[in-house]
């Protein structure tokens, strides 16, 4: 690998393929664009001082992944403020459940803004990236129980959130 060796443009080639699926993850993660893209920079200026340590150059998308994801945590704890998120651009609704499908999305927006950094983090590389167990595991650079148990912990808070809403939506039908 060049840009290990300090080729300045073979890493500018690198960062480039990895620009726009990286800030699609610290995004969902952090839900801001501004603190998105810091994210993104300040782990791609890591990356380039960091370089010449990583050992496999096969393993430079997980390697660089892990970086931004724990940018991405460590800004959520210095603004300790719930982040929104949104899955917009994901797949398009049919015409006729367009009020419905948006409806849902803001509904699980919501719900995803009271999860805590590392469950979004691990839903976004499981559910959003399609990662496997190990794959996110190294992704996010933690064992693969801990994904497991991050992630059924994230899927019965969001479940929770979900489920607080709706009734809290039928109470409020029941008074009007």
């Amino acid at each position: 690998m060049r840009a290990r060796g300090g080729d300045e443009s073979a890493f500018n080639q690198l960062a480039a393929g990895e620009i726009d699926r990286l800030y699609a993850i610290a995004y969902r993660i952090l839900g801001r664009q501004d603190a998105a893209e810091d994210a993104v920079q300040d782990g791609l200026v890591s990356a380039w001082r960091e370089l010449p340590r990583l050992r496999d150059p096969d393993a430079f998308q997980g390697w660089l992944t892990r970086i931004v994801v724990h940018l991405c945590y460590r800004e959520a704890r210095q603004r300790r403020r719930v982040a929104t998120v949104s899955w917009a651009g994901e797949r398009e609704p049919a015409e006729g459940d367009a009020a419905a499908a948006l409806a849902d999305r803001d509904e699980i927006d919501g719900a995803f803004r009271h999860l805590s950094p590392e469950h979004r983090a691990v839903i976004v590389v499981t559910h959003y990236l399609g990662l496997s167990g190990a794959e996110a595991a190294e992704a996010l650079g933690i064992p693969p129980g801990t994904v497991k148990s991050r992630l059924h912990h994230a899927m019965r808070a969001l479940r929770a959130a979900l489920a607080a809403d709706e009734r809290a939506l039928a109470s409020s039908r029941a008074r009007s």
